[in-house]
């Protein structure tokens, strides 16, 4: 009973959760070692087998809390921020942190939050978008681009009916400074006239000269690259794209021309 008193103790703590799992289990075997012997004091057995068994349960808790913040952390690469096209990214960042606090701040380097960029008030293409890691610029749109994608791979599928292949491209940029680089996880996603998000995972079309968004980035690196996306023909203009620098960032949009 003792022991499955301090492992739940330690079950509950987040730098000690390995001797919590490592007496948990300890204590359920004496408890049921205990429940079977003449002599032993029947209630706390059954204390030290409850206990085992909840403490378990709490134990994976704080360790799926943990696990989450931790995943959270290392996929946040911080606020987005944008810059026009031509700009210096340098005096973009300085204007960030002094356009927090005033209301009237202009487009560049601003927080995402604060500016243009919505679905209503997209940025044009070249609009460099970025957090503390990554950086995306959507270079260019090419709509009508079913037949270029089709014929890139005798296998690529067809669009459906009504819809039509689009071609975007743009890149991304390593901003961060890990000495083992890093993966892109970057996303550029096509929303219709309706609301409807469209991405490249809808069909199975390889695009020419594709991005390679599995390569490795070190500091200062970049890759470039296409991605084919079915979308409707009859409003394919109408549509935006939606950005993102990080796998958890906020969205910024972006027209198509």
């Amino acid at each position: 009973m003792v022991c499955a008193v301090v492992g739940f103790i330690f079950a509950c703590v987040p730098g000690a959760l390995i001797i919590g799992w490592v007496l948990l289990p300890v204590s359920f075997v004496l408890g049921l070692v205990a429940l079977f012997r003449r002599g032993e004091t029947l209630w706390q057995a059954i204390v030290a087998i409850v206990l085992s068994i909840v403490g378990t349960a709490v134990g994976a808790v704080v360790f799926l809390g943990l696990a989450a913040g931790s995943l959270g952390e290392a996929l946040d690469g911080g606020p987005v921020t944008t810059s026009s096209p031509g700009s210096d990214a340098e005096a973009a960042s300085d204007t960030t942190s002094d356009s927090d606090s005033d209301t009237g701040a202009d487009q560049q380097g601003s927080s995402a939050a604060d500016q243009p960029g919505t679905r209503e008030d997209p940025l044009p293409l070249g609009t460099e978008i970025s957090n503390s890691e990554w950086k995306v610029v959507v270079n260019s749109v090419e709509l009508d681009a079913t037949d270029t994608v089709m014929a890139e791979n005798p296998f690529n599928e067809a669009p459906p009916e009504g819809y039509q292949y689009i071609l975007v491209n743009y890149t991304i940029t390593y901003l961060g400074d890990d000495p083992n680089g890093g993966t892109p996880m970057s996303t550029v996603n096509y929303v219709s006239a309706d609301g409807t998000t469209m991405t490249t995972l809808d069909t199975l079309a390889v695009a020419p000269d594709a991005i390679d968004t599995l390569t490795t980035l070190y500091s200062g690196g970049s890759v470039t690259g296409n991605e084919a996306i079915a979308v409707p023909s009859d409003s394919a203009q109408d549509g935006v794209l939606a950005v993102q620098p990080g796998m958890l960032d906020d969205k910024v949009f972006v027209t198509l021309g």
